[in-house]
């Protein structure tokens, strides 16, 4: 008698796909970690259904219990994952150099924000000329989508259908950065889109205005973001006018270099 398998098979890749976005979730909390109650509350699973699945990921060192706090960190074994997939796909080393350029001719900031998930993370920073830098988002922080202006870069050339799920994904953090919330994020986005660059302030870090294209894979997929940042008084729209030649050529030369 045939028994079809396929219950067992959608368990099985939604059992994968939890895990997953717990790994993002905890990556998220990075460095504090992240409680069992606030994780399957963010999960939407029962706190045993949780448990279980972040037990299996401590054994196969994807996670570890710090022993004071009892929050989930990120282990070692991803750490381990990461090292062997860098000589495969190293976007910082790839986009150095761009960013250097970019950061010399405009004199302020450059980043390089990468997504993960439903964040974007800082994977390089490069500070210019101009005596008044900003304070900076640090290389290895990660936010939301939509908080900083990469992330806004990169929400904002998702599909309708994938921006509203990030969206509704990061609503719940998005009350640590200043007034932002999900209304807000998305008229940032149609603004973005209708301007055709991304640019934000006071919500990545306060004082702080940006501006950001996002850079497409091969397939076309936004994967990366590049963003110019400054002070509030310096980022108005005569210098945004100004720099936004500069930053597309910046992300065009890196899009040419990963497809490359």
């Amino acid at each position: 008698m045939f028994i079809s398998s396929e219950p067992l098979e959608v368990a099985g890749t939604q059992t994968i796909s939890r895990a997953f976005r717990a790994l993002r979730l905890v990556a998220a909390q990075a460095p504090h970690g992240i409680r069992l109650v606030d994780l399957s509350h963010q999960l939407g699973l029962e706190r045993p259904t949780a448990h279980r699945l972040l037990k299996a990921l401590v054994q196969e060192g994807m996670l570890v219990q710090q022993a004071g706090t009892r929050r989930y960190s990120l282990g070692p074994q991803l750490f381990e994952l990461g090292i062997s997939a860098t000589h495969q796909f190293n976007l910082k080393d790839i986009c150095q150099p761009v960013c250097a350029a970019l950061a010399e001719q405009t004199g302020d900031t450059a980043f390089l924000f990468l997504r993960s998930g439903f964040d974007a993370v800082c994977i390089a920073r490069i500070q210019g000329t101009y005596p008044i830098q900003t304070p900076s988002v640090p290389v290895g922080s990660r936010q939301p989508l939509g908080v900083s202006a990469g992330g806004l870069a990169l929400l904002s050339a998702l599909s309708v259908e994938e921006m509203a799920t990030v969206i509704a994904a990061v609503e719940p953090r998005l009350a640590a950065y200043g007034d932002l919330d999900a209304d807000k994020l998305r008229d940032l986005c149609a603004s973005a889109k209708r301007a055709g660059y991304a640019t934000t302030g006071n919500h990545a870090v306060p004082g702080v205005r940006a501006i950001g294209l996002p850079i497409f894979d091969r397939s076309n997929t936004p994967i990366a973001a590049i963003t110019v940042a400054a002070t509030q008084s310096r980022m108005d729209a005569r210098r945004i006018a100004t720099l936004l030649p500069m930053l597309k050529t910046a992300a065009a030369e890196v899009t040419r270099l990963l497809r490359q």
